[in-house]
């Protein structure tokens, strides 16, 4: 698709596996079954995806990838709570970011209400388990032809 837009679809430690990890708070998707759904549901986006549980693997692939994508969704897993490394290097990225996070992180534990990527990032949804990167394919597609026309 040559007019498409490209957006970056990364995620951290852990994601690997959430097909695994407990369904009450992160559904039983797959990142396998997340990617296919999106790339059946936004045919106008060319989806590039990334996982890693790595956090030096992360920075390098956003700074690497900053300036030849049009947006970005980002699901940091841990990494979301503690990594002041990757909330500076989603800072320096200057197209439109979304957190998301599959679990409802106001309804958990204390420690996963500090989100210091998010701070770097346009919004954040949280709870929705996979609809959640739908919708913020959604709302990214929205930021980013707001900014092509505004």
């Amino acid at each position: 698709m040559k007019n498409s837009l490209k957006v970056g679809v990364i995620s951290g430690p852990n994601l690997n596996l959430i097909q695994e990890r407990d369904p009450v708070h992160y559904g039983d998707s797959s990142l396998d079954s997340i990617r296919e759904k999106l790339e059946s549901e936004f045919l106008e986006v060319e989806f590039h995806f990334f996982h890693s549980n790595i956090e030096g693997e992360l920075i390098q692939h956003l700074q690497e990838q900053r300036k030849h994508l049009d947006g970005f969704i980002v699901n940091l897993g841990g990494f979301s709570h503690s990594s002041v490394a990757l909330m500076d290097t989603l800072s320096l990225i200057a197209a439109p970011k979304i957190e998301v996070h599959l679990s409802h992180l106001a309804a958990r534990e204390d420690f996963r209400q500090v989100l210091l990527t998010a701070r770097a990032c346009d919004g954040y949804i949280s709870g929705f388990k996979a609809e959640g990167y739908s919708a913020a394919v959604y709302l990214l597609l929205k930021l980013i032809k707001g900014r092509q026309n505004g």
